[in-house]
């Protein structure tokens, strides 16, 4: 079996068997497949696509180039989320610890931020002495203590993967619905989960700008996860705003205590979704309903706070209270009105700009940076009010915060509200 014969199957929009699939992703890890034939076989794929059981075939082959996370007859149920991310998106830090506090085991491997899009990993890298990166043995020490860690992916877990994204990255085919399936799924099987959540956001401020690219992606993750053996559930969310009142590092791990400790709001509303979601799947309640009563109850109950503080601490993390922030520069409302719009790129790259995100991999993070956001499209303002409030050095701020006030649309009649949960995929 020759791999140019395989490329050019694919290149010409033919299916590539169960077996070929499999070859191919086992010489690459083995070095019998190049660098760039595999950059051709990820450009075949990016233009003519894959069928659902070609990329459940890949995940798989993905997932077994790697190792598993062990499972014991007498482990709880483990479950877990992956978002596809957005501004303010930081909703694994509550829900890790907020499952674990319902008796269900979330082994969380994240990532870290490039371009506009957050990482967990980042934000969590904002508490002194926290790492991400435990052992094999740690993991297991961290499920059986607290029931959660949230941790940065190793060689060991899917390395095709790890080598297939840098080619992805170069090559323009990092928004291949297939290969987005496999990058994901490949890795959550590698936890050996029992159940998985997927956020799938849409939107100017999400990876998914269109509601039917994020359509496309929902229905292939549940398919694909399912054939996979891994019961997988989608809700698609809206993200043509930042999500919460925060976006940054710091300031996001901030707001997540406050959440933690009884603040409402969307993202409280959307981690106790996604929670019962989990909750009903591993049969830990009957109803979504029921689930987000007893998430509601661990959270106001105090469980939730102390199964994050656990976290932390085996992860070598020190908190005593809020995160230190650079100084404040309001960006006030010039007109009495109603919110009407967020231009999320212009947000998204400041805090880039700022150093609170990275333009390219390994950059370095300034976790202090952040922007706190007063209200959401639908709110009425005043003038004079303040809409954002960067936080940034005292000598960045007047620059950045006048090209924030002008991302910000105020209008004379009255804004809808918009609907966080679009639509459920299962």
């Amino acid at each position: 079996m020759l791999a140019s014969t395989l490329l050019a199957k694919k290149r010409d929009g033919h299916e590539l068997s169960d077996d070929e699939i499999r070859f191919l992703i086992h010489g690459f890890c083995q070095g019998d497949i190049t660098d760039y034939q595999m950059s051709a076989l990820a450009m075949a794929i990016c233009c003519r696509g894959m069928t659902s059981q070609e990329t459940a075939t890949l995940t798989v082959a993905m997932l077994e180039s790697g190792s598993r996370l062990p499972r014991t007859m007498h482990d709880r149920p483990r479950v877990d989320k992956h978002s596809t991310g957005g501004l303010g998106d930081k909703v694994s830090l509550i829900l890790a610890p907020l499952l674990a506090a319902c008796d269900v085991d979330v082994p969380m491997v994240s990532g870290r931020g490039l371009g506009l899009t957050g990482g967990t990993l980042d934000k969590l890298e904002s508490i002194e002495g926290l790492t991400v990166d435990l052992t094999a043995e740690q993991m297991a020490g961290q499920l059986a203590q607290t029931g959660c860690f949230i941790v940065g992916a190793n060689d060991q877990i899917a390395p095709a993967d790890r080598r297939l994204y840098a080619l992805r990255d170069v090559t323009g085919t990092v928004e291949s619905i297939a290969l987005i399936t496999a990058s994901i799924l490949s890795k959550k099987l590698a936890a050996n989960l029992d159940a998985l959540v997927m956020d799938v956001k849409t939107g100017s401020a999400a990876f998914m700008k269109t509601e039917a690219d994020a359509v496309a992606l929902a229905e292939s993750l549940v398919s694909v996860g399912r054939q996979a053996g891994l019961n997988t559930i989608a809700l698609m969310t809206d993200m043509d705003q930042p999500l919460g009142s925060t976006i940054g590092n710091a300031i996001e791990v901030n707001e997540s205590v406050d959440v933690l400790g009884g603040q409402h709001g969307p993202v409280r509303d959307l981690t106790v979704r996604l929670g019962a979601e989990l909750l009903v799947q591993v049969q830990m309640a009957e109803t979504v309903d029921a689930a987000e009563e007893r998430l509601c109850r661990a959270i106001d109950g105090g469980q939730a706070m102390e199964k994050f503080e656990s976290m932390i601490r085996g992860q070598g993390g020190r908190r005593s209270g809020p995160l230190t922030l650079h100084p404040p520069t309001p960006i006030l409302a010039d007109a009495d009105g109603y919110i009407a719009s967020f231009d999320n790129q212009t947000i998204g790259q400041a805090i880039v700009a700022l150093g609170g995100g990275r333009r390219k991999a390994g950059d370095p993070i300034d976790h202090r940076v952040g922007i706190q956001v007063r209200h959401r499209i639908g709110d009425r303002v005043q003038r004079g009010e303040p809409i954002l409030v960067l936080h940034c050095h005292t000598h960045q701020a007047s620059e950045y915060a006048e090209r924030l006030h002008q991302a910000i649309t105020v209008s004379e009649t009255l804004v809808r509200r918009r609907e966080l949960i679009l639509r459920r995929f299962h």
